[in-house]
């Protein structure tokens, strides 16, 4: 049983991956909008890095993990989209008819945004480090930065299969992301918690759980190896991924039943 859930998820997961791969109207956006706003922010950052108590000199340094995690944010559309063609071409529905297991479909999804987000981030980083960026914690620190990015866009990635798995429309789950992205935009992405003026936007970038998966690696751009910020975003990234990949694997076994 156990290999031939494996075979399940190798098989299905090589379809994801050349379905993600083969929609540029998804993909071109999803790599190129990081890019463009990492352009626009790092260029008016100047004066920012001005401002008393900044960390650090160089602004790309600083928002090159906004980057990062922003081009992770955008697992939730690519995901999201390809569970809900299943569901509303009906591929699901003849899936059903097969011995197919529910773990193994919802698995597989993930790995085409895996392949693509894993790209995007090296990317994103070789952009970032040609752009004058730099890493404090060293070669290490880029792996480490990779590999939680990774663990964050499955996360994200899961999120847009539940909402996919509800909605039951591609459509409609893509519009999780614009709700990823607003939250993005009111955590620490733009300025450090502790030099933020207005004290509602503070309380928000603080309670708002973005601003963690952002400054764990972010901290090894600028601080070094910091255990407390990348324990802290591990485990929102961590637990974000169990919990809404249980809930997509539950909801979607109840839609399969019904």
């Amino acid at each position: 049983m156990k290999s031939s859930l494996n075979v399940q998820i190798r098989t299905l997961a090589k379809r994801s991956i050349r379905r993600t791969l083969r929609q540029p109207v998804l993909v071109v956006p999803n790599v190129i909008f990081p890019l463009f706003m990492l352009a626009v922010l790092s260029s008016a950052g100047k004066e920012i890095t001005d401002v008393k108590g900044f960390p650090t000199k160089s602004y790309i340094t600083f928002i090159i993990a906004a980057t990062l995690i922003q081009g992770a944010a955008g697992a939730t559309t690519l995901a999201g989209n390809s569970l809900g063609n299943d569901i509303e071409t009906g591929f699901l529905s003849r899936l059903a008819l097969t011995p197919v297991k529910v773990p193994a479909l919802v698995a597989s999804q993930l790995a085409g945004v895996a392949v693509l987000g894993f790209i995007q981030s090296v990317l994103y980083l070789v952009v970032g480090l040609a752009g004058g960026a730099t890493i404090k914690a060293g070669v290490g620190g880029a792996l480490v930065v990779l590999l939680f990015v990774q663990l964050t866009i499955l996360a994200f990635g899961s999120i847009g299969l539940l909402a996919a798995v509800r909605t039951g429309s591609a459509q409609q789950a893509q519009g999780v992301f614009v709700i990823g992205l607003g939250l993005l935009f009111m955590s620490s992405m733009i300025m450090p918690r502790n030099l933020i003026t207005s004290s509602w936007f503070k309380t928000v970038a603080t309670y708002n759980p973005m601003s963690y998966l952002v400054e764990a690696p972010r901290s090894l751009f600028i601080t070094g190896w910091d255990a407390q910020s990348l324990e802290l975003g591990t485990a929102i990234a961590g637990a974000a991924l169990v919990l809404f990949l249980a809930a997509s694997t539950a909801s979607l076994r109840s839609r399969i039943l019904r």
